[in-house]
């Protein structure tokens, strides 16, 4: 008995201790809040050309709008968080919500559709983004309440009667656990998915294979980091679990060209959609960087669906 435990206590110390301890390094450089200026109010990829461009032309939209923005801010799950709320007169809204690493200022690239369209914009630092509060980016398994907030913010304090969700990425996921919530009040119509992966197991274990590591077994201890630190199960749950829940309309916006979020894999959540739906197929466009490739189309894709579906 003894020379068996002698023997458990150093496979753990060789081989199960370095191995947690790795798994835990990723998971924070990948999913913690270290320091203010971590995923702060600045381009995520400054060196990468196309993050730049986007960055840039949303940074001047804003400018161009300046006369109707509001500093607003509101308090959930014991955080605060900031926003920008663009009023131009209308009486519905749409909530843009951003992916992993990105403040509000990245979400302004995508308002310009639905200013055209006749509807104020509200932007958001996620928790652990930008000015608002928070250490640990749950991939949207604890984000989607602040976005249930945000939403009654807007309908309690400036008169909102429709809220419409845009997510981009892990901000798809949020929009959609919002939208199939218990607590998803009839004022959120719809929403529009960019990139929507299956799970963030999924889009996770894609990012290793394209950064040229072997997925198993680093995949899994960044999983079990995640379960523990966020209490969220991100292998069993997600996206593909949750849309036979969605009763509101949906946009599908999705590259073919998307090595994360897989067009074979993510065309699962699109067929288990009972809810009204659309699905836009893109020819070329990264992940997270469609509208980029073809304004034309995506902007167009967001006002015909819109008008199609009544909002």
């Amino acid at each position: 008995m003894k020379i068996f435990l002698i023997l458990l206590a150093a496979v753990f110390l060789l081989g199960i201790a370095p191995f947690m301890t790795l798994a835990l390094i990723l998971y924070s450089v990948l999913l913690v809040r270290t320091s203010p200026e971590k995923w702060g109010r600045s381009c995520s990829a400054p060196d990468d050309a196309i993050s730049v461009a986007m960055f840039e032309e949303g940074v001047a939209w804003a400018k161009e709008h300046a006369e109707a923005k509001k500093e607003v801010s509101i308090r959930n799950d014991g955080f605060r968080l900031a926003g920008e709320y663009f009023d131009f007169g209308y009486d519905r809204a749409v909530i843009i919500i951003p992916g992993r690493m990105e403040s509000l200022l990245y979400s302004y690239y995508f308002a310009e559709p639905y200013r055209a369209a006749g509807w104020n914009v509200l932007v958001t630092d996620q928790r652990a983004h930008g000015l608002s509060d928070g250490k640990i980016n749950s991939v949207g398994t604890k984000e989607y309440r602040d976005t249930l907030a945000w939403a009654e913010y807007l309908h309690e304090a400036f008169g909102v009667g429709k809220v419409f969700l845009h997510g981009v990425c892990i901000g798809s996921s949020n929009a959609l656990y919002a939208a199939t919530s218990p607590d998803c009040p009839e004022y959120i119509c719809g929403m529009a998915g960019e990139g929507m992966y299956t799970t963030f197991c999924e889009t996770f274990k894609n990012h290793m294979i394209k950064g040229g590591r072997k997925p198993f077994p680093m995949l899994w201890g960044v999983m079990l980091c995640i379960r523990i630190f966020s209490g969220s199960n991100v292998v069993t749950d997600g996206p593909l679990y949750r849309i036979e829940k969605m009763k509101k309309p949906v946009l599908f916006l999705h590259s073919r060209e998307d090595i994360y979020s897989k067009p074979e894999v993510s065309a699962e959540i699109f067929e288990k959609c009972a809810a009204p739906h659309r699905v836009v197929w893109f020819d070329r466009g990264e992940h997270s960087r469609i509208r980029i490739v073809d304004r034309e189309k995506y902007d167009r894709s967001i006002r015909d669906f819109l008008s199609d579906e009544g909002l």
